[in-house]
């Protein structure tokens, strides 16, 4: 046996035993995550309890600005009315700011009265008990919301044993579970994730904790991989599938040399969910971020020569919030109702139109980024490709598929009936490859049949359930014979 061998057993040896365990929980919940994730109150949620927004007395958007500080301008805008109050969310160079539509109101004062106002919107049925929380839980574990202590949680007596958390400061609501939710997060997100409270509050913390776990994983699979080649080789010299007769010995053998590169695959991956390759060196090489140069060069609300009053007459008694936005200098406004997002071309004031971003449109707003003489191939994309993909398909399609010939391979993917888009360089695409590619299997062929995804995905992950569940076994026994040798 030699030296590398020698130090290949020693490594396999000793990481196995402290990690085996915890590959084994990240398997088994992996399972579980292809079904269910952490429980969350998502945007969708939030907006059906919003009022529908009403066109009558709403103020133009120059007298809003009128309201703001001195010398401050308006950078983007969202409206809605919620518990009966319509009000104009601002961001500014400066700040936020949240002002009432009606000059004579006040915002509400975030009291107990407020608070009940806003959990009666969330669930009708009594309420069992309130929490006072001063200390993060499991179901709120991240580090910002501290800033919004005291935080209420309203255990409400329903059948689903629901429970609310809402902020005292914004009177905001955080997080809304049920039981189902919470049982599923206790077998996937949380082990999986390693979302545990003490260590999750601490972002910086928890992805250094991570990222080392996963990496130490990472050598202890290599060494692995080694180990059960050359006892395969040896094996095969002698006609056998393994040389070791025992069976966790052998099974583990066996199973490792079958899917010991999936499991460093998914081990890898998953560390890079939260490292990047910019991190490594692999940067960008243009001079400039193109996604913040379109965001620059959008407009102000304020030039939007649609009016936003005339998008409300347009849809009566459907909208239940209005947000400002823009792809470049093109300005469109954001219709979000119960069932969809409308997109307004608010590019013309004769009328209202829905969006539908031309080619010509698209190459005068990238010429403006990348230069006017840039090469910028344009095709309309009516299927997933390589980095325009989605399991869950929540990415929409068609999508303009812009090429452009420089440094980077910048390519964008630009949905024209809403402004959305993805930027893709060299970077990004590393990125997916070293993750969503690998750990979620996000290639376009498994992608493209959903039958074959999940054979591959359950062959592989089960596959490194009982490779990690032997090397369980394996470590207990050579903690037990050390354990016995010392005595």
């Amino acid at each position: 046996m030699n030296l590398l061998t020698k130090i290949m057993q020693f490594i396999h040896r000793i990481l196995g035993t402290a990690l085996s365990i915890l590959f084994l929980v990240w398997f088994l919940s992996g399972l579980v995550m292809i079904y269910h994730t952490f429980p969350r109150a998502d945007r969708a949620d939030k907006r059906a309890k919003m009022d529908i927004l009403s066109p009558e007395n709403l103020p133009s958007l120059d007298q809003i600005e009128k309201r703001l500080p001195q010398n401050e301008r308006i950078n983007h805008v969202t409206l809605n009315s919620y518990l009966g109050q319509t009000v104009f969310h601002l961001r500014t160079e400066k700040g936020s700011y949240d002002i009432p539509a009606d000059s004579t109101e006040r915002l509400p004062v975030i009291d107990w009265n407020h608070i009940q106002r806003v959990a009666s919107l969330w669930n009708t049925s009594s309420i069992a008990k309130v929490d006072s929380l001063y200390t993060l839980d499991q179901w709120i574990p991240f580090g910002r919301l501290k800033e919004e202590f005291p935080i209420y949680k309203f255990h409400f007596a329903d059948p689903e044993r629901h429970e609310l958390y809402i902020s005292s400061k914004s009177g905001e609501v955080l997080q809304y579970t049920d039981k189902n939710s919470r049982f599923w997060a206790w077998l996937g997100a949380i082990p999986h994730w390693v979302y545990f409270t003490s260590l999750r509050q601490d972002a910086e913390l928890w992805i250094k904790v991570v990222v080392w776990l996963s990496g130490i994983g990472c050598v202890m699979c290599i060494a692995g991989i080694y180990l059960g080649i050359r006892d395969f080789r040896l094996a095969r010299r002698r006609h056998l599938i393994s040389p070791y007769k025992k069976f966790w010995y052998k099974w583990h053998h066996i199973l490792g040399v079958l899917f010991g590169l999936f499991v460093l695959t998914f081990c890898f991956s998953g560390m890079m969910s939260l490292a990047r390759v910019q991190d490594w060196g692999l940067k960008a090489k243009l001079d400039i971020n193109p996604v913040q140069e379109l965001r620059k060069m959008a407009p102000s609300p304020l030039d939007y020569p649609l009016d936003y009053r005339a998008v409300i007459q347009a849809y009566p008694g459907q909208i239940r919030q209005l947000e400002w936005s823009s792809f470049g200098d093109i300005p469109f406004y954001i219709v979000q109702t119960d069932t969809k997002d409308i997109v307004v071309n608010a590019n013309k004031s004769d009328g209202i139109s829905l969006l539908n971003l031309r080619p010509e449109e698209i190459r005068s707003v990238l010429s403006q980024i990348h230069g006017i003489g840039t090469t910028a191939d344009i095709k309309l994309l009516d299927a997933y490709d390589t980095y325009y993909i989605s399991r869950k398909r929540n990415l929409e399609l068609p999508v303009w598929k812009v090429s452009i010939q420089d440094v980077d391979n910048s390519c964008y993917y630009i949905n024209p009936r809403n402004g959305q888009y993805r930027y893709v360089n060299t970077p990004s695409r590393w990125n997916h490859w070293m993750y969503p590619a690998l750990h979620s299997l996000n290639l376009k062929f498994l992608v493209d049949h959903p039958v074959l995804w999940n054979i591959v995905m359950w062959g592989t992950m089960l596959g490194g359930t009982f490779v990690s569940l032997s090397g369980v076994w394996l470590a207990i026994k050579y903690i037990r014979r050390k354990a016995r040798r010392k005595k």
